[in-house]
């Protein structure tokens, strides 16, 4: 079944370590164009989710946003600054001596003083966090193409519909086009009756009526066009139930579908044919319209 080129997926994670966030959305486009926004120490997942996201989406201007943020202490190792320590510790009780002071000197007053303690932010496996976002972006990734297709469902349902009215359209055409021939030769006939009639005269050209109507039927002919019309729309029809990408298909097809009927058009002067023509085209730029926001 065919599916939107706009759709729009999420997931949110907490583990032990850091909370995920994913989302996905995209709008129509021709190709497949990606962008993403992803926190600064963590750029090269965007080449990564570029990849990834191709495997299930293959046209659309694909937007990513992805948001980390580590759990408080997770991501840092605090180091004792042992040199300054033992600075410290020197300096206090060598003061004590010559201050003829008790040494009451404790661990925890040691901890208090300046640059005992050295906060250094851990080298995180890349490999390991692509891992954890791929995972959240799966689920993102299914949701998305799950809502796109929802509203191919939508869209399928409403060009099956417009293409049964074409086809009706066309059944109606191929049914009056052979009535506009006859009328031309009754017109032909009676005008040259009328005309020879006032010159007193009854020697109707019956062979000369039949090759005008013939070089008539000729120019009106519509069966090759009707014929390709109702073939397209058997190759939309099939091509709308895929569940390969389509959209590029449907283009090309909608426009060989509008040069046949703009062709049916010109050549049939049948002001109820005419008219069907009209409506067959409205209904084809209607299809237009939505094979735009096809995959």
């Amino acid at each position: 079944m065919i599916k939107s080129m706009t759709g729009f997926g999420r997931e949110h994670i907490v583990n032990e370590k850091r909370e995920i966030i994913v989302e996905i959305r995209s709008v129509n486009h021709r190709y497949y164009e990606f962008t993403s926004r992803t926190p600064r120490a963590y750029g090269y997942l965007d080449e990564k989710l570029k990849g990834f996201l191709k495997s299930g989406i293959s046209r659309g201007k694909v937007e990513a946003s992805v948001s980390i943020y580590n759990l408080e202490g997770t991501d840092a190792e605090i180091e004792l600054n042992l040199p300054v320590a033992k600075g410290y510790v020197n300096a206090l009780r060598s003061a004590a001596d010559e201050l003829s002071m008790t040494d009451d000197l404790a661990l925890s007053s040691v901890a208090r003083l300046p640059d005992v303690f050295t906060v250094v932010k851990k080298t995180e496996d890349e490999e390991v966090i692509w891992n954890e976002v791929k995972a959240v972006a799966q689920t993102a990734l299914d949701r998305f193409v799950e809502m796109r297709s929802v509203e191919g469902v939508k869209m399928y349902e409403d060009i099956s519909s417009r293409l049964d009215t074409i086809e009706k359209a066309v059944s109606f055409i191929e049914q009056e086009a052979p009535k506009s021939v006859q009328a031309y030769h009754d017109r032909l006939y009676n005008k040259i009756k009328e005309s020879l009639e006032a010159l007193g005269r009854n020697d109707v050209d019956e062979q000369r009526i039949v090759t005008e109507v013939a070089v008539f039927s000729d120019k009106v002919a519509v069966d090759e066009e009707t014929v390709r019309l109702r073939s397209h729309i058997a190759q939309f029809r099939e091509l709308i139930k895929s569940e390969e990408p389509v959209g590029r298909k449907l283009d090309f097809l909608i426009q060989e579908m509008n040069r046949e009927i703009n062709t049916t058009g010109s050549k049939c002067n049948d002001i109820e044919i005419t008219r069907t023509v009209v409506e067959v085209k409205a209904e084809i730029e209607k299809i237009r319209e939505q094979i735009q926001n096809i995959e």
